[in-house]
């Protein structure tokens, strides 16, 4: 996930000590690249990753917060109990590795844990750390929508089309704030493009739609050149006339859900097709 440079500055900004003579780690489990030292005497006793996955993150009042995408859990053990450090300690060395390396500190108990957010790469990130018996329990959430692995074929395309005038097709894929289709949205677009095979007067308006994070404007050119960019992948790898499409972004302003979650942002965020009279 990080590259070289990356990693190397991440180490220099952790202030940890890396630990020697101790428990060896769980066979496959490893340090997650964003904190690849540790505090000293611990070993990782158990890991595990998950690709999409909702963790509740700890507040200190209100509702809970929830983040959803490639969750990560990593549990390290204490080797010797008379180098143990204390809650404060591990509190405020995980608060300064996230605060140098350009997160931010989201809420803390500064003798059990702490939640911070951070960037890397356009990617957001959120981590938990929490001091146990013993032990220092590490939650990261990177940030993603969950992938749509079931993809409308050309026929149901077409009976919404017919029904509606307009289909949300769920199966095409952006990276965050960017504008090139991904190479997993070539099923999608297959469908689409069987659908307009198949009736040679048919033509689409091709509907950019986003979420509500971040400005308006921002978010209506992203949507136009998402747009943009489906009716020149169609046209170029699918064989479609672009003359038989238009696109067009919206932004944020015609949502089908709520934007304060990330399953509501996630519906947002669609390519609409649109049937030109």
């Amino acid at each position: 996930m990080l590259t070289c440079f990356a990693r190397a500055f991440f180490m220099l900004c952790l202030g940890f000590v890396a630990s020697t003579a101790v428990a060896a780690d769980k066979r496959g489990c490893s340090d997650h690249p964003l904190f690849p030292t540790r505090m000293p005497d611990y070993f990782l006793a158990d890991c595990k990753m998950t690709a999409f996955e909702k963790f509740d993150f700890f507040v200190l009042k209100g509702p809970k917060h929830t983040e959803t995408g490639k969750f990560f859990s990593l549990t390290y053990n204490i080797n010797d109990r008379k180098n143990e450090q204390s809650g404060l300690a591990i509190v405020r060395n995980y608060e300064n590795a996230i605060t140098k390396i350009g997160g931010t500190i989201v809420a803390s108990d500064p003798q059990r844990w702490v939640n911070g957010k951070l960037m890397v790469d356009g990617k957001e990130i959120w981590v938990q750390v929490e001091k146990g018996n013993g032990a220092i329990w590490l939650k990261i959430i990177e940030k993603a929508s969950m992938q749509q692995h079931i993809v409308a074929d050309a026929a149901s395309i077409g009976s919404d089309l017919k029904a509606t005038g307009h289909v949300a097709v769920y199966g095409i894929y952006f990276d965050t704030g960017k504008s090139v289709v991904k190479p997993e949205s070539k099923p999608a677009l297959e469908e689409v493009a069987k659908l307009l095979k198949a009736d040679a007067m048919l033509k689409l308006w091709v509907v950019g739609h986003t979420d509500s994070v971040g400005k308006v404007e921002d978010n209506m050119q992203l949507a136009q050149a998402r747009a943009e960019a489906v009716v020149a992948e169609l046209a170029s790898a699918h064989g479609i006339s672009a003359a038989r499409l238009k696109g067009y972004g919206v932004g944020p302003l015609s949502p089908v859900a709520g934007n304060e979650t990330d399953a509501g942002r996630g519906k947002n965020r669609r390519v609409e097709l649109v049937k030109q009279p």
